[in-house]
C-alpha cells in the first residue's frame, strides 16, 4: 500500500461510486485534484463535470464496510493498491485509452513497470500449442522480458508456467485477471496464481469480491496489451479474445507477433489472419527479442551469429519446442513406430487417414498410438485427430 490510509480510503470510495466509470473518475481528478478534494466539492461543481445523477452518487454515503475490508486486505503482506497518482503506477498504461484509477496487486508491483511481452492464445489449446507457449515464455523470461498473460486455461497458463520455470534467471511473470483479486478464475488455476504471486505479480482493476463477469474479460485484455511492449499470439481461432488483445496492442503502438500453424487447424486461423494483417511471423524467441531490441534500447548481442545447416545465419536461441524435452524423447523408436509418426506428419490427422497411410488396421494402429500418447510424443485432439508433439 503506497498511499496513506486516509487518502487511499478516498480513492477506494471514488472507485466504488456507481454510474461514474473510469472516464468520469479521471475527469473529476483532472478537475479537482486528489479524491479528497472531489468529495469536498459542492454538488454544482461536481455536476458540471459528470452530471447531476453522478454528482448525487458522489455525495451519497460511501460503502464503508467494503472500504474497510479492502484497506485490511491492502495491509496484508504482499498486497498493494496502486493509485493513478502513485509513482509505482505503471506509466505504460497511460498509452491505453482507458487506464484504471486503481490497480490491486498481489506480489511485486515493480514488475508491472518492467519491459514485458504478452503471451496469449486459445483456452482449448493443443498440446503442441501449450508446449510452444511454455518454451517461448521461458526463453523470453530468460532474456529479460516479464511474461504477461491472463491466467486463463490453455495458452495463458502455459505461458505463466514457462516463465516460472525460468526461475531466478528469468524476469518473472504477471497475471492480469478479470475478477476481484481475491477471486481466482478459473478455480483450477488457484495454485498457479499462488505461485505467480510468490515469484511475480497478480493484478486486477476490479474491486475485491468481483465475480467472473463476461464483460470484464475484454477490459482485462486492454491491460495485458498495455503492460507489454508487444503481444505474441501462440494459438487462436477466428473470433478469439486473443485477437482483441492483438488489436488493442496495435491501437496503442505495441508490436504484434504470431506463431504460424497448420493450415488444417482451426486454432491456427487467428494467427494466420494476424500475419496477413501485418503481425510479425515468429519461429523462435529470438525473433521477438530482435524486433523489440531497438524499442527497448537494448544493445545487440555480443555472441556471433551461428550458421544454420542451410547456410543462413541467425543469432542462436531456443527453438519453438518444449524447453526441456521429456525423458521419453531420448528413447529409440522402432521402425514401425517411426513409420506411424512419419505418416501423421505435423498436421492434425484423423485415425482413418493414418491407417491408410501406414497400411495398418485400426486395432494395430491403436496399439502403437497409445504408448506414443502416454510418452508425450503426440496429442489426441477433438474429433478423433492426432498431432505430433516431438
Amino acid at each position: 500500500m503506497t498511499a496513506p490510509a486516509d487518502d487511499l480510503a478516498d480513492w477506494l470510495r471514488l472507485a466504488r461510486v456507481p454510474g461514474v466509470g473510469t472516464q468520469g473518475q479521471r475527469a473529476l481528478l483532472a478537475a479537482f485534484g486528489l479524491p479528497g478534494h472531489i468529495f469536498a466539492a459542492g454538488r454544482g461543481a461536481l455536476a458540471a463535470v459528470v452530471g447531476g445523477a453522478a454528482a448525487d452518487a458522489l455525495l451519497a454515503a460511501p460503502a464503508q464496510a467494503d472500504i474497510e475490508r479492502t484497506l485490511a486486505w491492502a495491509g496484508e503482506a504482499g498486497n498493494h493498491i496502486l493509485t493513478l497518482a502513485d509513482a509505482a503506477y505503471p506509466r505504460q498504461l497511460f498509452d491505453i485509452a482507458d487506464p484504471p484509477v486503481l490497480l490491486y496487486v498481489n506480489g511485486e508491483p515493480a514488475l508491472l513497470s518492467r519491459p514485458g511481452i504478452a503471451l496469449v492464445g486459445a483456452r482449448s489449446a493443443t498440446a503442441a500449442g501449450e508446449a510452444n507457449a511454455e518454451a517461448f515464455a521461458r526463453a523470453l523470461a530468460q532474456q529479460g522480458l516479464v511474461v504477461v498473460s491472463g491466467l486463463a486455461l490453455g495458452i495463458d497458463a502455459a505461458a505463466h508456467r514457462g516463465a516460472l520455470a525460468a526461475g531466478s534467471a528469468g524476469a518473472g511473470t504477471v497475471a492480469v485477471i478479470g475478477t476481484g483479486i481475491d477471486r481466482i478464475y478459473p478455480a483450477r488455476n488457484a495454485a498457479l496464481a499462488r505461485e505467480i504471486a510468490a515469484a511475480g505479480a497478480v493484478v486486477s482493476e476490479f474491486p475485491l469480491g468481483t465475480p467472473p463477469l463476461q464483460h470484464n474479460f475484454p477490459r482485462r485484455n486492454r491491460l495485458i496489451a498495455g503492460l507489454a511492449e508487444g503481444v505474441l499470439v501462440v494459438e487462436a481461432a477466428l473470433g478469439s479474445g486473443s485477437l482483441i488483445t492483438a488489436r488493442l496492442a496495435t491501437e496503442t503502438g505495441r508490436e504484434v507477433f504470431a506463431i504460424p500453424g497448420s493450415i488444417h487447424s482451426p486454432l491456427s486461423r487467428g494467427c494466420h489472419r494476424l500475419i496477413r494483417d501485418g503481425a510479425k511471423l515468429v519461429e523462435t524467441a529470438e525473433d521477438v527479442v530482435e524486433e523489440l531490441r531497438g524499442r527497448l534500447g537494448w544493445p545487440a548481442p555480443a555472441v556471433a551469429p551461428a550458421a544454420s545447416a542451410g547456410g543462413r545465419r541467425r543469432r542462436g536461441t531456443e527453438p519453438a519446442a518444449p524447453a526441456e524435452a521429456p525423458p521419453q524423447a531420448a528413447l529409440a523408436l522402432g521402425d514401425e513406430t517411426a513409420h506411424v509418426l512419419d505418416a501423421i506428419g505435423h498436421d492434425p490427422t484423423d485415425l482413418d487417414t493414418i491407417a491408410a497411410r501406414c497400411g495398418l488396421t485400426v486395432d494395430a494402429l491403436y496399439a502403437i498410438l497409445l504408448p506414443l500418447e502416454l510418452e508425450g510424443r503426440l496429442a489426441k485432439l477433438p474429433g478423433g485427430r492426432f498431432q505430433r508433439i516431438t
